[in-house]
C-alpha cells in the first residue's frame, strides 16, 4: 500500500490516523467474538471507538446513549481531533446542559462502517492485510445497534436510562427500542423516520454515484492506490447539505447575494454566496470523512425499514414495549417531515406505549436538531429528568 495520499492535506492525514489510533477509548472484540451481520456475513474481529462524558453511577443506571448521524462521530462534546472544532452536540451535552453530564453518564460510539476508530472500510482486512475498501461487508442500522449493544455488555450496563439521537441517530434509537426492548428505559428519536423514503434513497444514490464517478475512487481501492476521491465526495456532501436546510433558511442566509463581487461573471465560478458556501462545505468534509464509509453508511440508511422487518406492520416492532418515548420533529424539515414521526407515534399508540410527541416550529430545516433551539432543549431536559425520577434516580444517585 502506498502510504502517501494523493491531494492530501494535514487534516486528511490526521483523519486517517483516527482509523487505527483514534483519540477515543476503543474496545476490540477478537475474532472469536465476531459480529453477525444482517447480510449473513460475520465481522471479525471488530472494534468500537467511543467517547464518554460524566460518571457512571454505582448501579450503572444513569447511562445516556447518544447515537450519531450519518456524517457525525463519537466526538459529541469535545474538540474534534481532526478539525479542532467543538463537538457536534455541545449545545446539548455538558455540565448543566439538557443532557447534564453532572447527572448522567453519556456514551457515544462511532458506528461500525465509520472512519473514526470503529471498524469500517478503511480498516485493515485481517485476511489480506490491506484496507477492506469495497470488500467490507454491507451493513445495516441493526448491525450498528448490535455492535453498540456489545459495547454496553463490555461496560457492564444492562439498560440505558435513555437512548437519544437525531436523523440517522434517531433511526438507531428506534432500532434499539425495537430490538432491545428491555435495555431501553426511555427513547428520544429526533427528526427521523421508521424507514428511508424513496426521495431520501434517491438523494443518497446521487451522492454515491458522484463518489464512484470520481476516477480517484479506483473501484473503491483508492487507499491502496494512494489516492482519494475528494471531488466526488465533496459533490456528494454538497448535494446532501441542501437537504439539511430549509428553503427559507437558505434564502435568509444567502438570498441571491454575490460572493465578493458586484456583478455576475458570465462564467462558472462561484458567483453566488450559496455556491461558495456549498463548495466550502464539500471540501472541508473530505478532510474528515472517508469516501467508502459514506457509501456504506448511506446504504445502511437506505435499507432501514422497521415495518418491513416486522411483518409489514410498524406497530409490531414495538409490541410489548415498556420504553417511554419522546419523539421530536421540526416543521421545516423536508428530509424527515413531521408526518413520518407521526407514523411512529401512531404505531406506538397502537400498542399502548408510553409516548409523547413534540413538533417544534422552526425555519432551520433538518439540521435544527443540531442548532440553538430552546424548545428542543427544554423538551429533552424535562423528559430526561422525568425518566430519571421514574427510574428512581435523584441527584445523589446520578453521576458524581
Amino acid at each position: 500500500m502506498n502510504e502517501t495520499p494523493g491531494a492530501d492535506s494535514f487534516a486528511e492525514l490526521k483523519r486517517r490516523q483516527q482509523v487505527t489510533d483514534p483519540h477515543s477509548e476503543v474496545v476490540h472484540f477478537p475474532a472469536s467474538e465476531g459480529l453477525p451481520l444482517d447480510s449473513g456475513a460475520v465481522l471479525a474481529p471488530f472494534s468500537v471507538a467511543y467517547q464518554t462524558y460524566g460518571t457512571l453511577n454505582a448501579d450503572k443506571s444513569n447511562l445516556v446513549l447518544v447515537c450519531h448521524a450519518l456524517t457525525g462521530d463519537q466526538h459529541v462534546a469535545n474538540p474534534h481531533p481532526v478539525t479542532g472544532k467543538p463537538g457536534w452536540w455541545e449545545t446539548m451535552v455538558g455540565p448543566g446542559k439538557p443532557i447534564d453530564t453532572d447527572r448522567y453518564f453519556v456514551l457515544c460510539p462511532n458506528v461500525i462502517g465509520g472512519c473514526m476508530g470503529s471498524t469500517g472500510p478503511s480498516s485493515l482486512n485481517p485476511v489480506t492485510g490491506r484496507p477492506y475498501g469495497p470488500d467490507f461487508p454491507v451493513i445495516t442500522l441493526r448491525d450498528m445497534v448490535r455492535a453498540q449493544a456489545r459495547l454496553l455488555d463490555h461496560l457492564g450496563v444492562e439498560q440505558a436510562l435513555s437512548v437519544i439521537g437525531g436523523s440517522m441517530g434517531g433511526m438507531q434509537v428506534l432500532e434499539w427500542a425495537a430490538t432491545y426492548k428491555d435495555r431501553v428505559f426511555s427513547a428520544i428519536p429526533i427528526a427521523c423516520a421508521a424507514r428511508h423514503s424513496s426521495q431520501n434513497i434517491a438523494f443518497h444514490e446521487v451522492g454515491r454515484q458522484a463518489v464512484m464517478a470520481d476516477p480517484d475512487w479506483c473501484g473503491g481501492h483508492y487507499l491502496e492506490e494512494g489516492k482519494n476521491p475528494r471531488k466526488g465526495l465533496a459533490v456528494a456532501r454538497m448535494a446532501a447539505h441542501i437537504t439539511y436546510l430549509s428553503d427559507r433558511a437558505l434564502h435568509t442566509k444567502f438570498g441571491r447575494n454575490l460572493q465578493d463581487r458586484e456583478e455576475v461573471t458570465f462564467g462558472f465560478d462561484a458567483d453566488f454566496q450559496v455556491e461558495s458556501y456549498l463548495r466550502h462545505q464539500g471540501m472541508s468534509f473530505v478532510d474528515r470523512f472517508d469516501a467508502n464509509s459514506y457509501l456504506y453508511i448511506t446504504r445502511a440508511m437506505d435499507y432501514f425499514d422497521l415495518a418491513a422487518d416486522h411483518g409489514g406492520v410498524l406497530a409490531n416492532a414495538f409490541a410489548g414495549t415498556k420504553t417511554r418515548f419522546c419523539l421530536i420533529s421540526f416543521t421545516s424539515d423536508w428530509l424527515f417531515p413531521t408526518e413520518e414521526s407521526r407514523e411512529v407515534v401512531h404505531a406506538l399508540n397502537a400498542v399502548a406505549a408510553n409516548v409523547s410527541f413534540v413538533e417544534i416550529e422552526s425555519n432551520k430545516g433538518h439540521d435544527a436538531f443540531l442548532l440553538h433551539e430552546p424548545e428542543l432543549f427544554d423538551t429533552v431536559r424535562g423528559f430526561l429528568s422525568a425518566a430519571a425520577r421514574r427510574r428512581g434516580l435523584d441527584d445523589a444517585s446520578t453521576g458524581s
